[in-house]
């Protein structure tokens, strides 16, 4: 029975993204998850009329002390974060890791560092993303970003940012959404890196563009990382299941994952991908 993951990152009431993505894909996958949300919104900020708030850091440390008084914390395998709305609920979320540490000193954080994306730029609150750079990203065993946090990280190119990204903390980067200078139109690229080495994964270009796949990414890398510890294994196991999602997303002309429908995707992928030396 694997251990138990603690995912701390946003919660929608309609929809997929954050915790609402990420919760129910690793508990498919077999795992004990613990959510506790930075954000309910209604629906992600794309659409109109939304509405919620950021919940207060002190709503996190008073779930994390509940969770060491039944020494709940012992059990726990990882950690994962993404979202959080609040630069005072990313500190929080740095104290949770921490109390997760001590009590499971095997246990490893996985970082979403959840900043922007390409055409739409910096879209988090200020001070997220220095957070993210300066507080987190040398903390974290594991960090996903997209093509856009990759390069508001490092400053650099895909190639040389991944192992920048390494040099300050992390164990393994995963990086998703690439564009590379070899990558053709109607193709997409994600690529991960450790100490052993890169790999490049690349997959069809699907006709649509759908909020949450990238949390979806990062739960199913951590999941499968997990249980192989191997980087390109755990990059061709997750965007398996991440382009099934996405593709039936596309067939069913939906605006949210597919997540319930094409749920198979995540144990049994209709398509499989290998990763090759970046």
């Amino acid at each position: 029975m694997p251990g138990a993951i603690l995912s701390i990152q946003s919660h929608v009431v309609f929809g997929h993204v954050g915790n609402s993505a990420a919760v129910f894909a690793l508990q498919r996958l077999g795992f004990e998850v613990w959510p506790i949300h930075t954000v309910q919104f209604s629906s992600h900020a794309g659409y109109p009329g939304w509405r919620g708030r950021a919940f207060e850091a002190g709503l996190i440390d008073e779930c994390v002390a509940g969770l060491q008084a039944i020494h709940a914390l012992e059990k726990c395998a990882a950690a994962l974060t993404g979202y959080i709305g609040k630069r005072d609920i990313g500190e929080a979320a740095l104290r949770a890791v921490a109390a997760v540490r001590a009590a499971s000193p095997e246990a490893v954080w996985a970082c979403d560092p959840v900043i922007g994306d390409v055409g739409r730029g910096v879209y988090v609150a200020p001070g997220i993303a220095e957070f993210f750079r300066d507080r987190a990203l040398p903390q974290a065993d594991i960090v996903t970003p997209n093509a856009f946090e990759l390069e508001y990280l490092t400053g650099l190119a895909p190639r040389p940012a991944l192992a920048a990204l390494l040099r300050r903390g992390p164990k393994v980067v995963l990086a998703t959404s690439l564009r590379l200078e070899d990558t053709p139109a109607d193709e997409l690229d994600l690529a991960v890196a450790d100490c052993s080495g890169a790999w490049r994964l690349r997959t069809p270009l699907l006709p649509i563009s759908v909020h949450g796949a990238g949390d979806l990414m990062s739960a199913l890398f951590l999941a499968h990382w997990l249980d192989t510890r191997s980087a390109p294994d755990a990059l061709a196991r997750a965007a398996a299941s991440v382009y099934g999602i996405v593709a039936a997303t596309a067939v069913l002309q939906a605006t949210e994952l597919a997540l319930i429908p094409a749920q198979r995707e995540l144990e049994s992928p209709s398509r499989r991908f290998t990763p090759e030396p970046l």
